[in-house]
C-alpha cells in the first residue's frame, strides 16, 4: 500500500519558519517527481514546488519563490518544504504529492501526480 506521510505543520507568527516532511513508502518511488500543493480555505488545490529525482531540477510557485526551498533525500524517499519568511496568505493545508515515471518537474497540475498525502495544516498568525 502506497503511503505518503507528511508532518511538520503547525502554528507560526508571520515572518517565522517551518518545515515539512513528507515520508514515501509502500512502493519505490525511484526516479519519479514529487512535489508540495496546498489548500487554503475555500479556494482551489494550488502548486507549491516540486523536485525531480536528482534533485537538480526544481520548480517554484511565484508566491513561495525565494521563500520556500524543496528538497529530497533519495536514500529515505522522504522530501522536504523548508518554508521561510512565512506570511498570513500561506496559511492552507499542504500535501506532499508523487508523480509517476513521466511526470515532470516543471508541471503544476494536480492531475500530473498520482499519489497523494493526507495533509498537515500550517497556520500563520499575523
Amino acid at each position: 500500500q502506497v503511503q505518503l506521510v507528511e508532518s511538520g505543520g503547525g502554528l507560526v507568527q508571520a515572518g517565522g519558519s517551518l518545515r515539512l516532511s513528507c515520508a514515501a513508502s509502500g512502493r519505490t518511488f525511484r526516479g519519479v517527481t514529487m512535489g508540495w500543493f496546498r489548500r487554503a480555505p475555500g479556494k482551489e488545490r494550488e502548486f507549491v514546488a516540486a523536485i525531480n529525482w536528482s534533485g537538480v531540477g526544481t520548480n517554484y510557485a511565484d508566491s513561495v519563490k525565494g521563500r520556500f526551498t524543496i528538497s529530497r533525500d533519495i536514500a529515505k524517499f522522504t522530501q522536504y518544504l523548508q518554508m521561510n519568511s512565512l506570511k498570513p496568505e500561506d496559511t492552507a493545508v499542504y500535501y506532499c504529492a508523487a508523480g509517476s515515471l513521466t511526470t515532470n518537474y516543471l508541471a503544476t497540475s494536480p492531475d500530473a501526480y498520482d499519489y497523494w498525502g493526507q495533509g498537515t495544516q500550517v497556520t500563520v498568525s499575523s
